[in-house]
């Protein structure tokens, strides 16, 4: 059984970590499918949205492999060697951070560690009421990865970041809500009809416009106020000139349901 499955159906792409007997932890094998994979959905313009869960309701991702770590796996490696891996396999949350699509975490379970990390790095996040986070690193005398720090700092304050980092408190999914870490929380036996909900929803949606939205919320934090009018000059207008917003306007008009086409 491979340790991450992955389908693409109606237009949403999912990839699913597969290893329920060790809390879906990640795997050399989740890297070296999940990336690729990621990478062609970035392209393919028959994918609108991308979906990262978990197998079971016990947890959505526990990070990285504690057992592994503890048997001494890239022992013999030189650092340099596992900065360069490390690096390597940060590509997935990158990957789901920046890509041109709408990314949904559906976190049925604990997201732990890593896996935090990687539901942090989706555009949108959906939890069932058994979801629990934790960032965990301190608790195994680790600093991060998966680009935790960013999101939590933009989210949370830098103070409220620093006491999940240092305590590695559970943190329960009423309150991931209510710190705004997670978008929405759906009952553990309706969790998989809200997924699927939510996502033909962003599939069915403007992929052009979501695109520059994206684009246009990560400049953000970076631009100044200026810059940023200056960028939304020019989306507004480019997007203003597509297709889908024509028939968006008919649609309007015509008061049904639009049928875009991402261009």
């Amino acid at each position: 059984m491979s340790d991450l499955l992955h389908k693409v159906e109606n237009g949403i792409a999912t990839l699913t970590f597969n290893r329920p007997e060790a809390m879906n932890a990640l795997s050399q094998e989740t890297f070296e499918v999940g990336i690729p994979l990621l990478e062609q959905w970035a392209q393919d313009d028959d994918v609108r949205c991308v979906v990262v869960t978990g197998t079971g309701d016990r947890a959505f991702c526990a990070g990285g492999d504690v057992k592994a770590m503890n048997a001494g796996r890239g022992a013999e490696q030189t650092t340099e060697q596992k900065v360069n891996r490390q690096l390597g396999i940060h590509r997935m949350s990158g990957l789901l951070n920046s890509m041109p699509k709408v990314t949904i975490a559906a976190v049925n379970g604990v997201a732990a560690g890593a896996g935090f990390s990687i539901a942090l790095s989706c555009d949108l996040r959906i939890a069932s009421s058994r979801a629990r986070f934790t960032t965990a690193f301190a608790k195994v005398g680790f600093a991060g990865d998966f680009g935790i720090t960013w999101p939590l700092v933009r989210t949370l304050g830098e103070a409220k970041a620093k006491e999940l980092l240092f305590l590695s408190e559970m943190v329960t999914v009423d309150e991931a809500l209510r710190l705004g870490l997670v978008n929405k929380v759906a009952d553990a036996d309706g969790f998989d009809a809200a997924v699927t909900e939510l996502a033909t929803r962003i599939s069915s949606g403007a992929q052009l416009a979501y695109r520059y939205m994206k684009e246009n919320v990560r400049l953000s934090s970076t631009e100044n106020y200026q810059t940023m009018l200056e960028r939304e000059a020019f989306t507004q207008i480019y997007t203003g000139e597509s297709e889908d917003h024509k028939e968006g306007a008919r649609a309007f008009v015509e008061k049904r349901a639009p049928n875009f086409k991402g261009r």
